[in-house]
């Protein structure tokens, strides 16, 4: 069944540049994007792209749910970081949020967003694949820089990439730090970059990180992505390579990206 996308595209827009591309490309492209902002650091980079732009905690579902009924918007995009430490601020909650919480039997990050996607989908919303709007920042594979991995460092990638998707199995995280075949940490609710912080500081130097997507990821939310933050927390910690799974994956900037880890001794690659 081929996908029909209505002219007025919503945005729910966490942290960090991907909300940004999407609207950007979705304006090149001839699409209106009314933008529902969950966070405030790409706010006015947004305001380049968006018609519109509101102001919302993600505890706020009655809140969202009247913009969204107001606009008349049919189907939305989730771009974003939206740390999960939110579900620890339930004073910020209205009253359907909290009673939307207690319905998950586990507050895992497939059954928050399952449970959000059902909502909407009540008032007539659909959620989209978050790459719609974004294919052109999928990675295919292959060493992507200039520098290349070392046969020890292959080994790490290969055991971090069967972790790494074991753990997807649990929606425990996407991301783990290895080093000489040996586990140095492990992504939970703390992100990416901190569990990079974590792994490289007890690796010394020379980790390696493996980040995949889940083994039956729902592309409509939590595609693996990776930008110029992860890369300088890499540097700053010293560790020497990061891998991602093959057209699974989102790189922002990928040319900065890309000279970076050139600048700073890092292989960077997709498997």
């Amino acid at each position: 069944m081929t996908l029909t996308l209505e002219n007025k595209q919503g945005l729910i827009a966490g942290d960090g540049i991907l909300p940004i591309r999407m609207a950007q490309y979705a304006k090149e492209n001839g699409f209106e994007v009314v933008c529902i902002s969950l966070a405030k650091d790409n706010v006015r980079e947004l305001k380049k792209y968006c018609s519109k732009i509101y102001s919302c905690h993600p505890g706020e579902v009655n809140k969202i749910e009247k913009i969204l009924k107001d606009e008349e918007i049919k189907q939305l995009t989730f771009l974003g970081k939206v740390h999960k430490k939110v579900l620890l601020q339930l004073h910020k909650f209205d009253k359907r949020a909290i009673d939307l919480v207690k319905e998950a039997t586990r507050l895992n990050d497939d059954q928050v967003m399952l449970l959000i996607v059902d909502e909407l989908a009540k008032i007539g919303v659909e959620v989209l694949d978050q790459t719609i709007f974004i294919k052109n920042l999928m990675i295919p594979a292959g060493v992507l820089g200039k520098h290349k991995p070392t046969k020890e460092q292959m080994d790490d990638v290969n055991y971090g990439f069967w972790l790494a998707k074991e753990m997807g199995k649990l929606d425990v995280g996407q991301s783990v730090v290895i080093k000489d075949k040996m586990i140095m940490a492990v992504e939970a609710i703390e992100g990416t970059d901190v569990c990079i912080k974590r792994g490289a500081k007890l690796a010394k130097k020379g980790a390696v990180v493996v980040k995949v997507a889940k083994p039956k990821q729902d592309k409509r939310f939590d595609i693996p992505a990776i930008g110029m933050r992860t890369l300088r927390t890499m540097s700053h910690k010293q560790a020497a390579l990061i891998a991602v799974e093959a057209n699974e994956t989102i790189i922002v900037d990928q040319e900065k990206v890309i000279e970076y880890a050139n600048n700073h001794n890092i292989v960077i690659m997709a498997v």
